[in-house]
């Protein structure tokens, strides 16, 4: 279909979506959750076009494992949809009751946005987790995908329409967009009159581009430049681990660590052992002058090192003399996603939770929990890192508005 015509389907579905009561949207998400697990073998198929195509471009190893799914991914996928199906639906909820006193009584009420779109590259389990929660929430999804990914979100999307027809639900509840023409993303950032709000998901180059060319109201989501700062006070034992996992455990993910900050006086202790641990994962340390007194092969960290999200086995290394400059570094350098702070003493702890400006802040834990579904949000979509609206991992309540209800029994103005 061309944009003009899916745009319209969206508007027109979207009363059709905020009229579904919650036993219908609970009904319909397990029959997608089982169509995506008994059509493995098709998503499969098609991801795997998609990632030799990938690997004959170059593309980088990060984000070839963004890209691949596998069977456990896909049961991931499938979860995170029964996930929200069992999460309490938000629209109806009254945030607030209050009573003027003319005797109007105002009521403060959640209701969908009406229609989302979702602009995101090469991640095609972002298609499921964005059509369960925008269809949770009571809206109309538009999907605009990235060409590194189109067959497998093609596949997905598919998958998740024959799902809603089955269960008697409008299926252009969620579409897809197949042109992969950069064009096509350009317009649909200006379909204001048929989008009601746009959550760009990917690189910085993408969230940059959409905030900067979207006539819709945009959601910004984030690049995640993470750090965990290791105090004088840290349990030195417990640190390893989580800076293991931060930064290895997935590599090519917004809530990776990519820059260590530890204190002076623990760094001839710590230092050798972080060293150790990151060559037997095969991660590169680029490190500042004092570091570097102990971390002897490592090479000299320069200002866009400690800015840079590289998505690769690279980290970068600063030693600080007091919690307040490693504060005064993280606010410096970071992008407001996630940081974490290694320490036994409650005070600094404290101090580190009230002072680094990010929406998720960790004590003595990886960053990688930044994340909708350990949060318990069942699927995400998206970090948001910035403060208006929503801030953080995105569930159903970040999707929803709110209007005022009022009654009366005949007043008038005065």
């Amino acid at each position: 279909m061309e944009l003009l015509e899916i745009c319209q389907r969206a508007k027109s579905v979207k009363y059709e979506v905020q009229k579904l009561g919650t036993e219908d949207k609970n009904r319909a998400l397990f029959k997608v959750a089982e169509c995506l697990e008994s059509e493995a073998k098709y998503i499969l198929d098609a991801n795997s076009k998609d990632y030799e195509n990938g690997l004959k471009n170059g593309m980088h190893q990060g984000m070839l494992d963004r890209l691949k799914l596998d069977e456990k991914r896909i049961e991931a996928m499938a979860e995170g949809v029964r996930q929200v199906a069992g999460l309490e639906d938000p629209i109806g909820t009254v945030i607030e009751n209050f009573e003027r006193p003319n005797g109007l009584k105002i009521s403060k009420v959640r209701v969908p946005f009406g229609v989302i779109g979702i602009i995101y590259e090469s991640r095609p389990n972002v298609t499921a987790d964005a059509f369960s929660l925008t269809f949770k929430s009571g809206n109309a999804v538009i999907l605009k995908g990235g060409s590194d990914a189109i067959n497998s979100n093609i596949a997905i999307t598919r998958v998740i329409r024959d799902a809603l027809s089955s269960e008697g639900i409008n299926p252009d509840a969620v579409q897809l967009i197949e042109d992969t023409d950069r064009s096509v993303t350009q317009k649909f950032m200006q379909m204001k009159e048929y989008v009601d709000v746009l959550i760009p998901r990917g690189s910085e180059r993408l969230i940059r581009a959409v905030v900067e060319n979207s006539t819709i109201p945009v959601i910004e989501t984030g690049t995640g430049n993470c750090h965990i700062y290791v105090d004088k006070d840290a349990d030195l034992k417990k640190a390893i681990p989580i800076i293991i996992n931060a930064k290895t455990q997935r590599i090519g993910v917004c809530n990776a660590v990519e820059s260590l900050v530890v204190h002076e006086s623990v760094k001839d202790e710590f230092l050798p052992l972080f060293d150790k641990a990151m060559k037997e994962y095969n991660v590169e340390i680029r490190a500042d002058k004092a570091s570097r007194e102990i971390l002897t092969d490592s090479a000299l960290a320069t200002d866009e090192d400690f800015g840079k999200e590289y998505l690769d086995y690279i980290i970068s290394v600063k030693t600080v003399s007091d919690v307040s400059e490693a504060i005064d570094h993280i606010n410096k350098y970071n992008t407001g996603h996630s940081e974490s702070i290694i320490t036994e003493n409650e005070e600094t702890a404290r101090k580190f939770l009230n002072e680094v400006d990010a929406a998720c802040v960790y004590v003595n834990a990886s960053t990688r929990f930044t994340d909708g579904f350990e949060f318990g949000f069942g699927a995400e979509i998206g970090i948001s890192t910035q403060k208006l609206h929503a801030r953080g991992p995105m569930g159903l309540k970040e999707l929803t508005s709110y209007k005022y209800e009022i009654i009366g029994t005949g007043q008038i103005r005065g």
